[in-house]
């Protein structure tokens, strides 16, 4: 349950309720057409060995399938490109120097986007990515109005 009073405003406004909206239950899941869910490095790679946790990514590939059979909009956001990379380049632990570092992400980004494409595709969605650079606005607000139609594929199995 939000207990937070500017959340649960703005968190209704998102699902689509007016601004005056007060709220008289916990919020669930159900309240909303659009989710973002943020998946950390650390949730998805053993830090020890650079592998994928993969038992818990097919279980949550399970779960934005069933969101998106309920007509969810789902935007994936996701780290893990440079502890991939880190694994196939055999880097060392510990802090990288800033070339490592873009090393690691520019390989590790390649197997963390066939990674999504392959866990997603066996229900059915096809992942899509967003390529941010200095000139993306900052605010979703902004991002949603100016994106070309072909970024609907931020909500997972808009194109099949």
């Amino acid at each position: 349950m939000l207990n937070n009073a500017s959340a649960r405003q703005w968190l209704s406004r998102a699902a689509g309720q007016p601004q005056a909206f007060h709220m008289s239950r916990a919020l669930s899941l159900t309240d909303f057409r659009r989710m973002v869910i943020k998946v950390g490095s650390s949730l998805l790679v053993d830090s020890d060995g650079g592998r994928l946790h993969d038992a818990w990514l097919s279980s949550l590939a399970e779960d934005i399938a069933k969101l998106h059979r309920d007509k969810r909009d789902v935007l994936v956001v996701s780290s893990g490109a440079i502890a991939l990379g880190r694994a196939v380049l055999k880097l060392p632990a510990g802090p990288l120097k800033l070339e490592d570092s873009q090393a690691a992400a520019a390989v590790g980004q390649i197997a963390l986007a066939r990674t999504w494409s392959e866990v997603l595709g066996r229900h059915g969605i096809t992942a899509g990515q967003v390529l941010v650079t200095l000139r993306t606005p900052r605010s979703a607000d902004a991002i949603s109005m100016r994106a070309p139609r072909s970024a609907n594929c931020w909500s997972c199995g808009r194109y099949r």
